[in-house]
């Protein structure tokens, strides 16, 4: 989700025997690996459910058990919110804490996560079907630096002074906003536990956080890398009623390819666009609008380019796809692919499940999509791909517009005036220039419409989580 293009350290060789020899360098999983932590995380201790209820947490390679998991309700929630907001009362540890220790504390949970980001890649893979290598390089590195990053603004969110009229001293302070509560999604849960955790804690709040159930256990694991930290931050599994909601809600994200873009790059990043982290993906680039004059080698070169897409084990270091994350995911995308077929829209490659175990698809492409079919409408969330032709600049902005949805967009064209007029027509909270999926924690995420509400990541990130005060005390005599 940080990169469309997975970059590994050191050079790759293009021929077989130095491939393999390079991917030996490469760091590996750990073998069998120890599941720790399947309770729930409340004040800093590891409590069983209240009614004793647990559930099972699955392999989506194998569709294999791993082990269970605690399952919290409404009284675990309770137990949570009202630890929560004791940590958060006046006069507290957590409230009279200095923001330079904030930041300090931040900090050093991104010390241990990078510590043990290689045990947090494996289970992160085991639990959610993610290639190991990209979760390293990816996932991992990208929970770091937002952990970081929000570590170093932890002691910079201030207020300024007014210059109010008449004989009044007036300012302006950035308070937190309380007990947060905060659901991860299973397709990239550590990365979205950092996106939520870091902010929230940099501004002074405290946190109930409730993981995926598909995807819990790298988020239980943050939480004993948070008790190792050493001080009050409350996480728990559990639900809270929101009084402020910042929301992603995801789209279904146009993806438009002019006849002067650089070809190779466009079918490439548009390949990526689609089918990183097995398409599940909110950003994914699943409306794809191909100018007419290249349309026909757009979607040959499409094909070709899936049919070399390497399916199979999150461990193998050649994998690029792994497989979605539950039964349930993989039967509703091949009923979209179904839904495509009855349509009339043409399959050029893919569509069935693949293997007998685990819950894999093949990388599949539609081509002669028309915009009002189910495919080109929803939200498929799974490794399908979407070619559609247009002829003029004015009908593909109308036509890539024309969606409940406004979370990312993409242009690709050497005609800087195109990429002008479609990224500053474009109803979206981020538009990419010829690239695709360029997020960075400093830059501010989030979208329009049915996309969601607020932002998240860079200094947008932190107004969802703090109160603006103002302050006026009346002055004998004002100076300026």
């Amino acid at each position: 989700m940080t990169s469309s293009k997975i970059e590994i350290p050191g050079e790759v060789k293009s021929d077989p025997a130095a491939l393999m020899a390079s991917l030996q360098l490469m760091p590996s999983p750990v073998p069998n690996p120890e599941i720790k932590y399947t309770k729930i995380f409340i004040n800093n201790e590891w409590q069983d459910s209240v009614s004793g209820k647990v559930f099972p947490a699955y392999n989506p390679a194998t569709g294999e058990q791993i082990c269970e998991v605690q399952e919290a309700d409404k009284a675990d929630v309770d137990k949570a919110v009202q630890a929560a907001r004791l940590a958060f009362s006046l006069g507290s540890v957590w409230r009279r804490m200095d923001a330079s220790e904030r930041g300090r504390l931040l900090s050093k949970l991104a010390d241990l996560v990078e510590r043990d980001s290689i045990y947090l890649a494996t289970i992160e893979s085991l639990n959610s079907g993610k290639p190991f290598l990209p979760t390293l390089f990816v996932d991992l590195q990208g929970t770091i630096k937002t952990l970081r990053y929000f570590a170093g603004y932890a002691d910079k969110i201030h207020g300024t002074s007014i210059p109010m009229d008449g004989e009044y001293l007036t300012f302006t302070r950035y308070e937190p906003i309380g007990v947060c509560g905060q659901i991860i999604p299973w397709n990239f849960p550590l990365m979205m536990t950092a996106w939520k955790l870091g902010p929230a804690l940099a501004c002074g709040n405290t946190v109930v956080l409730k993981p995926a159930e598909q995807t819990p256990l790298t988020c239980l694991y943050i939480a004993a890398l948070v008790k190792e930290v050493g001080k009050l931050i409350q996480e728990a599994a559990g639900k809270s009623n929101l009084k402020r909601v910042t929301l992603e809600l995801g789209g279904k994200n146009p993806n438009i390819i002019f006849a002067d873009a650089d070809l190779d790059l466009a079918v490439e990043q548009a390949h990526q666009g689609v089918f990183f982290n097995a398409g599940q993906c909110c950003t994914a680039g699943s409306r794809i609008y191909v100018e007419e004059p290249i349309y026909d080698e757009f979607v040959r070169r499409s094909v070709e380019r899936a049919k070399r897409r390497i399916v199979g084990s999150p461990f193998d270091p050649t994998t690029e796809q792994g497989p979605q994350i539950s039964r349930e995911q993989q039967n509703r995308v091949l009923e979209f692919v179904q839904s495509g077929i009855s349509e009339g829209a043409k399959l050029e490659c893919g569509g069935k499940a693949l293997g007998l175990k685990g819950f894999f698809i093949e990388p599949t492409v539609f081509s002669n999509v028309r915009d009002d079919m189910r495919i080109a409408r929803e939200e498929i969330f799974g490794p399908v791909q979407q070619i559609m032709k247009f002829k003029t600049i004015e009908e593909v902005i109308e036509r890539a517009n024309n969606t409940d949805y406004g979370l990312v967009a993409a242009v690709f064209t050497n005609d800087i005036n195109k990429a002008m007029t479609i990224s500053t027509a474009m109803q979206a909270g981020t538009v990419w220039i010829n690239c695709f999926n360029a997020l960075s924690t400093q830059c501010p995420f989030g979208g329009y419409k049915m996309s969601g509400n607020g932002r998240e990541l860079g200094e947008n990130g932190l107004k969802e989580y703090s109160e603006v005060k103002t302050i006026t005390m009346k002055m004998v005599a004002k100076n300026s």
